[in-house]
C-alpha cells in the first residue's frame, strides 16, 4: 500500500508526540501523593497513534513509522548534545537551566530508546495478531489489551533504566504510570473508533497481516 497524506499526517503526529514526551518526562509532576512524569500527559497519544496506523495501515507500515520516530528522536538528542557542548555567549547565563533539561545522560537515553522500541513493537504485534484472530472485531479490546501490554513494558523499562538507584524510584511509579497511560486509552477509545473508521473509509484500506512478517528489524 502506497502511503497517503492522511498516513503521513499521523506519522508526523506520532514522531511529534515521541519527541515532546521525551523532552518533559524530565520533569516529575504531583498528582495529589503520586509523583508521574510529565511525559504522562502526550507519551500515550503516541501508543493510540500507533494503534490506528496497525489497525488501518498494518504492522508492515507501524513498523516504518516506528524506527522513523526513533531516527528523528536521535536527530533531535544529537543535535541537542552538539548545542549544548557549544561554548556559551557571555552575556547568556542559563547553561545550567539547558543541561538540566536538554542535557540527556546516557542513562536516559538508554531508559527512552529500550522503552519506546520494546514498547511499541510489542503492542502492534499483539493488535496485528490479535485482528487476525478476531477477524477484525472488538477493536476496544484489542486496542486496550495491546496497551496494556507495551505500555506496561515501556513504562517498567524507562522508569527501572532512568530511576533505579535514585530518590525518585519508587515500584509505584512504575505501578502509578503505567495505570495512568492505560486510563488514557481508554477513555481515548470512541475517538480511536473515529479515527479508524475515517480512514478506513478515505482511504479505502483495511488491512490484515496474514502474510506479513513481523520481524521488527526489517524496514
Amino acid at each position: 500500500m502506497k502511503s497517503t497524506n492522511r498516513l503521513l499526517i499521523i506519522a508526523a503526529l506520532s514522531v511529534t508526540c515521541l519527541i515532546t514526551a521525551n523532552i518533559i518526562a524530565v520533569k516529575l509532576i504531583s498528582l495529589g501523593p503520586i509523583a508521574l512524569p510529565a511525559a504522562v500527559i502526550v507519551f500515550p497519544l503516541n501508543y493510540i497513534l500507533g494503534d490506528i496506523i496497525t489497525e488501518v495501515y498494518g504492522y508492515s507500515w507501524a513498523r516504518r513509522i516506528i524506527w522513523l520516530g526513533f531516527g528523528c528522536n536521535l536527530i533531535f538528542v544529537f543535535f541537542s548534545w552538539i548545542s549544548g557542548l557549544l561554548p556559551s555567549a557571555s552575556f547568556w547565563e542559563n547553561q545550567g537551566a539547558y543541561d538540566a533539561i536538554l542535557g540527556y545522560t546516557p542513562r536516559l537515553l538508554l531508559a527512552s530508546f529500550a522503552g519506546y522500541l520494546v514498547g511499541e513493537f510489542v503492542n502492534s504485534l499483539i493488535l496485528a495478531r490479535l485482528k487476525i484472530a478476531t477477524h477484525g472485531r472488538w477493536l476496544w479490546l484489542r486496542t486496550i489489551s495491546s496497551t496494556i501490554i507495551g505500555e506496561g513494558l515501556d513504562t517498567a523499562l524507562f522508569i527501572t533504566i532512568a530511576f533505579i538507584a535514585t530518590p525518585a524510584f519508587t515500584p509505584l511509579l512504575i505501578l502509578y504510570h503505567w495505570v495512568a497511560k492505560v486510563l488514557i486509552e481508554i477513555l481515548a477509545t470512541p475517538l480511536t473508533y473515529r479515527a479508524v473508521a475515517y480512514l478506513k473509509y478515505k482511504d479505502k484500506v483495511d488491512t490484515y497481516d496474514h502474510k506479513t512478517d513481523f520481524n521488527p528489524f526489517i524496514l
